[in-house]
């Protein structure tokens, strides 16, 4: 598929590396520009772009971003990507540590993807968020593997949601549908499934296990 990739930290820089190494036809942003990415592009054949350009023609768009940086994204950045293009999105909402106090989420109670979906104005399917980077060079396991980890996948687009978790299968772990956007607090910051690795099973209890009430940890 024809990927593009928004963020080239820990979990984007990963991603492009996993993916490029599975085929796919990969391009990656980030906000200083693509001549910072010239080191990542010649490690993985990674096509570096500006912001912009990224999701042209994209099947699939990974937003690996803070979350205070998100509004900065052009308003039409998917106009030109390709029918159907399946959104994810990595985010989470790390008030005193990054992203500062943002009212819908405190106040109103909106989930940080339903946020996210809403400054993008298209559908996102939350998955990632959780995923220690390191574990997507070290974590995949062929299918059926006894100790192969899973991933929770919250979104309202089911044939979005049906993309990602395909392409969550061929990078190498099991995935769990965690409901729709607004039940993704489940898999937010704080929640037990958070940071877990562990099968299908563990992902399921750990969602169940859920409070919506936000951590103070991760409230402004």
């Amino acid at each position: 598929m024809k990927i593009g990739i928004i963020g080239a930290g820990n979990i984007g820089g990963n991603l492009t590396r996993r993916l490029t190494a599975l085929g796919h036809d990969v391009s990656v942003a980030n906000s200083r520009g693509p001549h910072t990415l010239k080191d990542l592009a010649q490690e993985t054949g990674a096509t570096p772009l500006d912001v912009a350009d990224v999701a042209r023609g994209a099947e699939v768009v990974v937003v690996a971003i803070p979350l205070k940086a998100v509004p900065d994204l052009p308003k039409d950045l998917l106009a030109e990507a390709a029918d159907g293009v399946a959104v994810i999105d990595t985010g989470n909402y790390y008030p005193s540590q990054r992203d500062g106090r943002i009212a819908e989420i405190e106040d109103e109670g909106l989930t940080e993807s339903r946020w996210t979906e809403r400054r993008i104005g298209h559908p996102v399917v939350k998955a990632f968020n959780g995923t220690y980077a390191q574990d997507i060079l070290d974590g995949p396991r062929p299918a059926g593997a006894a100790d192969r980890g899973a991933l929770p996948v919250a979104g309202d687009d089911e044939q979005a949601k049906a993309t990602v978790r395909a392409l969550i299968d061929e990078l190498g772990f099991d995935t769990v549908d965690a409901g729709g956007l607004d039940d993704s607090w489940r898999q937010q910051p704080g929640t037990p499934v958070y940071g877990l690795r562990g099968g299908v099973a563990e992902v399921t209890a750990a969602l169940a296990e859920a409070s919506p009430e936000r951590p103070a940890d991760f409230r402004a």
